[in-house]
């Protein structure tokens, strides 16, 4: 009866993993594969090394990196800090990071153009106080760096929710041991808690990069798709400004879908290590 028990338990959910996720990707991929009159083809995958796709992931991958690493380091600094800190301020922080890391698409699109566009309440203010013409510099919102300034917004709170837990886990016994066998803090610090932290910030940076590889209703909103982007292309082929073209857009969601994956197993495994050692 023990393995009626694990189907009960278990059933629900692999029934809603096939239900959404396993049959929606074999349908992509079938689509992907399909010429539209019932027959087989690979045109539409050998088409995503023609230059617009190719370099649609090219910006993808970049803006992704980017703002992962910025903001893997970045989120990581602010778990130390709040760490460091009790009270009213460190669970501000923490509350507000919780709200940011889910603030995304047109709303937070439109909180920028709001604050920094070039008629902004940040802008004006800097041009008419200070003399600061932002666009002046050859700043942007709607750019490549403006789409970071944007995408780190949610990127660094997302950061923090994944390390405040890792910082927490850092015992004290494991400072007072190092300093009492002589060492000074820049050895605890790269010897004992840099290699404690780094599969954790690893993870949380592929993981940050996943999640700035599959947006869409913000860089849209802010490009207008000006600037060639895997998800603004998969839109694209989907709607058709001319004709919609449903197989190139499958083509490219299963390439999407296949570096997702791959982001996927390398946070799994990242994951699996960091927990190894937090459970000794």
């Amino acid at each position: 009866m023990e393995w009626l028990n694990r189907l009960l338990f278990s059933g629900p959910l692999l029934l809603f993993v096939g239900a959404f996720l396993l049959l929606p990707s074999l349908q992509l991929g079938y689509l992907a594969l399909s010429d539209g009159h019932g027959g087989l083809t690979v045109r539409y995958l050998e088409a995503l090394g023609q230059p617009q796709y190719r370099v649609a992931f090219q910006n993808s991958i970049l803006l992704s990196g980017t703002t992962a690493v910025l903001g893997g380091i970045l989120g990581t600094m602010l778990a130390f800090l709040t760490s460091a800190g009790r009270g009213w301020l460190a669970e501000a922080v923490t509350a507000f990071n919780g709200v940011a890391a889910n603030f995304a698409g047109v709303p937070l699109a439109f909180a920028f153009i709001a604050t920094l566009g070039t008629t902004g309440l940040l802008t004006q203010f800097l041009r008419q106080a200070l003399g600061l013409d932002l666009y002046g510099l050859g700043f942007s919102l709607f750019s490549y760096w403006g789409l970071v300034v944007v995408y780190l917004y949610f990127q660094i709170p997302l950061m923090f929710l994944v390390m405040a837990p890792v910082v927490s886990g850092l015992r004290r016994e494991w400072r007072e041991a190092a300093y009492g066998l002589g060492a000074t803090p820049f050895q605890y610090w790269t010897r004992v808690v840099f290699p404690l932290i780094l599969p954790a910030t690893l993870a949380g940076t592929i993981l940050l990069f996943g999640n700035a590889f599959s947006a869409y209703a913000t860089p849209y909103a802010l490009t207008s798709g000006v600037l060639p982007l895997v998800p603004l292309q998969i839109g694209s082929a989907l709607q058709g400004n001319v004709s919609a073209d449903p197989q190139q857009g499958a083509a490219l969601a299963l390439g999407m879908v296949a570096l997702m994956l791959a982001s996927l197993g390398l946070y799994l495994a990242l994951a699996r290590r960091y927990s190894r050692w937090r459970n000794q």
